[in-house]
């Protein structure tokens, strides 16, 4: 059996080959205004610079990674520290498995033994995830639910695949079919110079659409594991989450429990009403999970020295997948500074001119979805593309809320894939899925969901939809 590259090893070949890429492509550079607040291409501005080569920055781009990424890095750290001091009271264990025994009873009714209580479970908390990631880009928020709905999993007889999926893909699925995500959306329109959320209608079809296929897909997977446990890549790696499913499952729901389980849904509830009201971020929510890290610690009667010592072992559990978030943004350092993305950008516009609406039209999805794999802000990327993109739709008499939607798939889709994704290699960090495991399984899926997406696109090329 051919042996994995560890996720350092495959991470830092690709800032190898980022840095190759700056010797071989000519440098470049769009010149940018502020436009309302925020900074877009200006039209025709694009010029040849002197080449910047990287060479020995690709040593220097994990320090780099590190001071750009800080906020996330952060982020996970305080997570892994708090659900670590949550993790040590069992309460999320314990919980899992009374909800099992519970909710095992439906089965009691044929109607609920024929559909699958489990399945229930998991489109369910799919279908929420996703309404999350297509209303508010729920992105980040996801890591701290991966603790949560991998012991889930596990209890029901899956793998941690499956749990992953169920809060973290879901998310993104619906992240890629947003109907009012203010940070792809939003953006992309307010540069675009179209209505605001105006085609709502078409992208909420969309949404409904890749939902149902990646619930599909979910359930699928899920029971061919349930069947034959073996077959699942992570069974050996999810020795971890069994053995701690095992250790809980005679243990009774005590007072505590339930105490430390009220705290973890005041949390979520707090994190909800935070993002979307009064529209928190990072520091807001980091600060929200260190309490609850505390306060669960206080019920399970630790000490002040004691939350300490958990909190430190969290963190060092944790350790590895913020080292990676920084070694991965590594690699935008090694493309930003070696100036060769808008030589990139500019060289897709140039072919654009020379083919028709439906080649155009998916040379630049094609484009956005390669975009992604070196720039995963969504917010960034449509401030460098769609100031282009928007008018040269206008050239070849295409809507510009169809490119708004080929940027918006391009963003979504590979966001599950990318190693340059903060929020995806935290994840698999908490999950313990080794990056090349994941990439093994997940990418025939991503595959299925880039030319659904695609295939979404065209009827905004041929027919009349609101908002097109």
């Amino acid at each position: 059996m051919k042996r994995i590259p560890h996720t350092f090893t495959i991470v830092f070949a690709l800032i190898v080959l980022a840095a190759v890429c700056t010797w071989i492509i000519p440098a470049g550079e769009f010149q940018r205004q502020v436009v309302d607040g925020r900074e877009v291409v200006m039209n025709d501005s694009f010029h040849y610079v002197d080449a910047a080569p990287q060479t020995w920055q690709v040593f220097s781009a994990l320090f780099n990674g590190f001071v750009d990424k800080a906020d996330i890095i952060v982020f996970i750290l305080i997570v892994g520290g708090a659900f670590w001091i949550l993790n040590n009271t069992h309460a999320i264990d314990v919980g899992v498995m009374a909800f099992l025994r519970r909710i095992q009873r439906l089965n009691k009714w044929k109607l609920f033994r024929w559909i699958g209580v489990e399945n229930i479970i998991i489109t369910l908390v799919m279908l929420m995830f996703s309404l999350f990631g297509a209303v508010f880009g729920m992105s980040e928020e996801t890591i701290a639910f991966v603790v949560i709905f991998i012991p889930l999993a596990i209890s029901m007889g899956y793998d941690s695949i499956v749990g992953l999926c169920m809060c973290y893909v879901a998310a993104h699925v619906g992240f890629a079919g947003a109907m009012l995500n203010p940070f792809t959306i939003g953006i992309a329109q307010g540069i675009a110079g179209i209505q605001l959320f105006s085609g709502i209608e078409y992208r909420l079809f969309c949404w409904v659409v890749l939902t149902i296929v990646g619930i599909a897909f979910v359930l699928w997977y899920a029971k061919r594991v349930k069947r034959n446990p073996q077959i699942s890549p992570t069974y050996q790696l999810d020795e971890y989450w069994r053995g701690r499913a095992e250790s809980t499952g005679q243990e009774s729901l005590t007072v505590r429990h339930i105490l430390v389980l009220i705290l973890l849904l005041l949390t979520i509830v707090a994190l909800v009403v935070g993002v979307l009201v009064f529209h928190w971020y990072i520091a807001e929510i980091s600060a929200l999970f260190l309490a609850m890290g505390i306060l669960a610690g206080i019920i399970d009667h630790q000490g002040a020295d004691g939350i300490a010592k958990l909190f430190i072992a969290g963190c060092k559990d944790i350790l590895s997948a913020a080292l990676v978030v920084g070694l991965a943004s590594g690699i935008i350092f090694i493309l930003k500074d070696g100036r060769v993305i808008d030589t990139m950008l500019y060289g897709l516009t140039k072919s654009l001119a020379e083919t028709g609406q439906v080649a155009s039209v998916g040379v630049m999805y094609a484009f956005q979805t390669l975009l992604n794999l070196i720039m995963p802000s969504g917010s960034a990327k449509a401030a460098l593309t769609m100031p282009i993109m928007a008018q040269f739709a206008d050239l070849i008499n295409v809507s510009r809320q169809t490119t708004v939607l080929a940027f918006q798939f391009g963003d979504g889709f590979t966001n599950m894939l990318t190693p340059t994704s903060g929020v995806l290699i935290a994840c698999l960090g908490v999950a313990k899925i080794p990056y090349a495991t994941w990439l093994k399984w997940v990418w025939k899926f991503i595959l299925a969901m880039i030319v659904l997406g695609f295939l979404l696109i065209l009827p905004t090329l041929f027919l009349t939809l609101p908002g097109f």
